[in-house]
């Protein structure tokens, strides 16, 4: 691989870009809207990105040159993409521009499509994410989404920010498969999704696995805040369903509950394959 010139100064442009990009809350996701910017940080994850044109640059350290993994990961993205910029940092800059301890030098930069103006209507299976504001639950529902064929995420005001670093990690690869539409309101949801709204609900009638007609067909479920759960707004308009579960625990983690949800929709819709083959 050609090595451009290496960066040694902490004030570097580039490495205060990606500072900018990698901060959390509202100012992290400012800059990534408006840079239309994210930064993928870690080799597993920049490998399921591979060939993917939206990753335009990769930045590692000097010392990593020779990691195999990495060597193997840029010279395969470069035959895809071959524009792609290889961007070199002196290794002792690493830890100011990473959080990962102890893994391989490198991260990416990816370009974000232009946030879609209006609320259209949304057919087929959805996923919607209602104020969830931790990142790792984000990230896990985003991985299992993709797992379960749910490829529409729709993300209310104040959930965590999608292209935030920890939400990108804990995903794994999935927003590469993913199309999401963010900062709609409840009444944005109620008024423009087409297929049948689900929740879960501690004292719901239904319960998740007496509802197969339902989820042989499209669904969008709705899971929500880690301490609130769905709206009241949001619940008054969906069918709400029961997890079965023991009395002595509470709740479900929120990641855990669309896991149970999704995968239930899943099998249901396997077997009815196989119940016609």
């Amino acid at each position: 691989m050609a090595k451009n010139e290496v960066i040694h100064s902490r004030d570097n442009a580039l490495l205060k870009r990606i500072r900018q990009l990698q901060l959390s809350g509202s100012k992290g996701q400012k800059a990534r809207v408006e840079q239309q910017q994210a930064v993928l940080d870690g080799i597993h994850v920049m490998q399921t990105w591979l060939g993917d044109t939206r990753l335009h640059s990769f930045i590692t350290s000097s010392s990593a040159q020779t990691h195999p993994e990495i060597a193997t990961l840029i010279e395969r993205h470069l035959e895809h993409c071959p524009n792609t910029q290889i961007h070199w940092v002196d290794e002792t800059l690493w830890s100011s521009i990473s959080e990962l301890e102890n893994a391989p030098h490198i991260m990416g930069l990816i370009k974000l499509e232009q946030a879609k103006v209006g609320h259209q209507t949304i057919k087929g299976d959805v996923l919607i994410l209602e104020a969830i504001q931790d990142a790792g639950n984000v990230g896990t529902i985003l991985r299992t989404a993709l797992a379960t064929h749910f490829r529409q995420v729709i993300c209310t005001t104040g959930t965590a920010h999608i292209w935030s670093p920890k939400v990108l990690r804990a995903a794994m690869g999935a927003h590469r498969h993913l199309h999401f539409y963010e900062g709609w309101s409840t009444n944005d949801v109620a008024s423009n999704i087409e297929s049948s709204l689900l929740a879960t609900a501690m004292d719901a009638k239904d319960n998740l696995y007496s509802i197969s007609k339902i989820l042989s067909k499209p669904v969008a479920w709705i899971f929500g805040n880690e301490g609130q759960g769905v709206s009241s707004d949001l619940l008054a308009q969906a069918q709400q369903v029961q997890i079965p579960q023991n009395s002595e625990i509470e709740s479900l983690n929120v990641a855990t509950a669309a896991a149970v949800c999704l995968y239930e929709t899943l099998r249901v819709r396997s077997s009815q394959s196989d119940s016609l083959s």
